[in-house]
């Protein structure tokens, strides 16, 4: 068996797919060191400043002479990021495949067009002062009520709607408008406290074509009980949805939105790439894809700006990136320093690194368009959103952006899941043995087994089965949470 993969010819590293021990015979070479698995080998003497090169591009530069067989990780390398970048458009020339869809797909059509693939009660509060009481709301009408001809009863607490100020209070009730509106919800109700600044009226006015049967709202201010008023209203509105029927949908209706968190060594070779296969299928089937994580795209985002449509869409890519940057800048944090403890431990060193793996989610296909955060997804295709990399507040974006379905590659391992359906793939096989009550899927399997097109066809059909109701392992945990992405002061 193989102990190290080279994953591009041009490349001087390759990633350990076993720990390598000190003297080991690697076949071609001997090992110098002791190289963890996942974690970069040389394959070649490398000087000082010389270029570190995985997946074919530059993830770095020597900071000291490697020998042949040295483990090459934050010891001995280092980001080669600085400063600004005037970028250039090279579009690149891709092949637009349309293919007809094998698979049979089912989701509730909504009376405004959007397609759900749950039919689930949501309770959105519209301030984090009220979360506690939203969830005792909830839990009195689950022990009173078996809801099994729904797809549960939910609320999703969130620490703000009040004490912000300009663009986070706009985004604040863009995202739990979108929310609201979602379509894997068939029923909303909105309760506000009365005196935040994500004022209930406005709020219910700036929701954008709902159908009136299927919302409820009211401040709990305005009320002597607001527990018993959150109940009839959630009775009313579970009365109204409970006979709600799955009918034949297609991919033209559903947007997936793409995640990694928790990244190590492996996630550019498996489970990235694995996403990546998908997305182009996906898409070739009509579908929509939506791929986040700006600062995650530092050190590859030219890959991209190469794949935009046209020049608009360049442009919308280059001002996304460039808006992050300075996002970073105005809150004196430097640019380029990523990567985690969790990520460096499991062998990613710099940023290009973790870039170069991070983007692989987004496949081959043309780039149709940008969506700006608390957006929605207006244009079809691929699409990137701008958002941060933070899991929690990256898939709640995601969610928000329209995705009923989110794919969260990790190779580290994590509970989490958003408000949608969360599909949890593991990078490794150790990982995915280790917590298979956390995972959906192990791409370890990529490594050894499959070919990553047969792993995708395994995919492809478990993904399926979750679009027409069987539950990710989020949704069995209950674990449904959102995050709202705060960037400026708190009153």
């Amino acid at each position: 068996m193989n102990r190290y993969l080279k994953i591009n010819d041009n490349d001087n590293v390759a990633v350990a797919i076993q720990d390598i021990k000190a003297g080991e015979d690697l076949g071609e070479f001997k090992a110098y060191d002791d190289t963890p698995s996942g974690h970069k080998v040389a394959l070649k003497d490398i000087k000082e400043n010389e270029d570190i090169v995985k997946y074919g591009q530059v993830i770095g530069v020597a900071s000291k002479d490697i020998v042949k067989g040295e483990h090459v990780h934050s010891h001995n390398m280092h980001t080669k990021l600085s400063g600004t970048i005037e970028y250039r458009y090279d579009r690149v020339d891709i092949e637009e495949k349309k293919n007809e869809s094998p698979y049979k797909l089912y989701g509730y059509r909504r009376k405004n067009g959007k397609v759900g693939i749950r039919n689930e009660l949501w309770l959105i509060p519209t301030v984090g002062c009220i979360s506690s009481i939203a969830k005792d709301i909830v839990n009195r009408f689950r022990n009173t009520h078996n809801t099994e001809d729904i797809d549960g009863v939910y609320t999703f607490a969130h620490q703000y709607g009040c004490s912000q100020m300009g663009e986070d209070q706009e985004a604040t009730i863009k995202v739990l408008q979108n929310i609201a509106t979602h379509p894997n919800a068939g029923a909303v109700l909105v309760m506000g406290l009365g005196c935040e600044n994500n004022q209930l009226k406005p709020f219910i006015e700036g929701l954008d074509n709902v159908d009136p049967e299927r919302i409820r709202y009211f401040n709990c201010q305005d009320v002597e009980d607001e527990v018993s008023t959150a109940l009839n209203y959630l009775e009313e509105l579970y009365q109204t949805m409970r006979n709600d029927k799955r009918e034949e949908i297609s991919f033209a209706d559903l947007v997936f939105g793409l995640e990694c968190g928790g990244s190590d060594g492996f996630s550019g070779i498996t489970a990235n790439p694995l996403l990546g296969r998908f997305s182009d299928r996906v898409i070739s089937y009509g579908g929509n894809v939506i791929l986040s994580e700006v600062p995650e795209m530092f050190g590859a985002e030219h890959l991209l700006m190469n794949r935009a449509r046209d020049e608009k869409v360049f442009n919308d890519i280059v001002d996304m990136i460039n808006r992050y940057k300075q996002y970073f800048i105005d809150n004196k944090q430097v640019v380029y320093e990523n990567p985690s403890p969790g990520n460096k431990a499991g062998g990613i060193t710099t940023l290009e690194d973790k870039s170069c793996g991070c983007i692989q989610k987004g496949g081959t296909c043309i780039i149709d368009g940008v969506i700006n955060y608390g957006d929605q997804l207006s244009v079809p295709g691929l699409n990137l959103l701008y958002g941060p990399g933070n899991d929690l507040s990256s898939t709640t974006a995601l969610g928000s952006a329209g995705s009923q379905m989110v794919l969260f590659t990790t190779g580290r391992g994590t509970p989490y899941g958003t408000f949608v359906p969360t599909v949890k793939v593991a990078t490794n096989s150790t990982i995915y043995n280790k917590k298979t009550n956390w995972f959906d899927f192990n791409a370890g399997i990529c490594l050894q087994e499959k070919s990553l097109d047969e792993a995708c066809d395994i995919f492809m059909k478990q993904v399926v089965d979750h679009i027409n109701g069987t539950k990710t392992r989020n949704e069995d945990l209950e674990y449904k949470e959102i995050a709202i992405f705060k960037r400026g002061v708190i009153l």
